[in-house]
């Protein structure tokens, strides 16, 4: 009885990460379309979704800290998760009990659509502030990140569709069998990407700070602009609307 009500957390925890990771994405496409226009909450919409980001992969990249200092101090021994990450895994377990493996792999991959999500929110917020070097950096990483995602697409869906060994790059696309030396290369693999992605999302969170005037000033109120854009879509209004809005010099 205890054993399944700790399947039954193991599984809403799994499930509400879940609902993290989908509702950052619905949020990002949505403040997309919404930031087509000037809208002063766009921004401080995005900030949330941004800062969501930066919990997600703080609490992502320490499970790959944790992993790869267990493998320095046990190099032979079996790959290892931190006691939150095998419950989570086996949450996401639940999805399909008979893919031993399967749960760890929708675990990092609802891990790393999180981190994607937040650098993401960048894009998004750097729209009218393209020459800044937080978009720059931002986009870098959402591409770096976006290669990651797709890495971890592939191992979670080869697992769930039947294969022997997960399918990406890093397991040698499921050639290296299990063992110590399959185990020492995904473990240091995803560990430097994390790293390497997590330094590129550092770098773009710090030029936003640095530019936050420049990129937040695309977001002050201007409301002629915004009715002036309406109009357009009136030809015979827009004579009107510049004859009794725009002063004459």
């Amino acid at each position: 009885m205890a054993g399944m009500s700790g399947m039954g957390i193991d599984a809403a925890g799994a499930f509400l990460l879940f609902l993290w990771a989908v509702g950052m994405w619905v949020a990002v496409g949505a403040l997309h379309i919404a930031n087509r226009r000037r809208r002063t909450w766009v921004y401080g919409a995005t900030v949330s979704v941004i800062v969501l980001g930066v919990l997600g992969q703080l609490g992502h990249l320490q499970e790959h800290v944790a992993q790869t200092g267990y493998w320095v101090l046990h190099p032979e021994a079996p790959g290892w998760m931190t006691p939150w990450g095998t419950a989570l895994s086996m949450g996401f377990q639940t999805v399909d009990p008979g893919r031993a493996t399967l749960g760890m792999e929708m675990l990092h991959f609802v891990g790393n659509c999180i981190f994607l999500a937040g650098m993401a929110g960048i894009m998004v917020i750097t729209t009218r502030a393209r020459a800044t070097k937080a978009r720059r950096w931002a986009k870098m990483g959402v591409w770096m990140q976006g290669i990651h995602g797709l890495e971890h697409l592939s191992l979670m869906l080869s697992i769930w569709l039947g294969a022997k060994h997960a399918i990406g790059l890093s397991t040698w696309f499921g050639l290296l069998g299990a063992g110590p030396g399959a185990t020492t290369y995904r473990v240091w693999w995803h560990f430097i990407a994390n790293v390497i992605g997590t330094i590129i999302f550092a770098i773009a969170l710090y030029h936003l700070w640095q530019e936050r005037r420049i990129v937040q000033a695309g977001y002050e109120d201007s409301s002629v602009d915004d009715e002036l854009a309406e109009l357009t879509e009136q030809p015979q209004a827009v004579q009107l609307f510049r004859t009794t809005h725009v002063p004459k010099i």
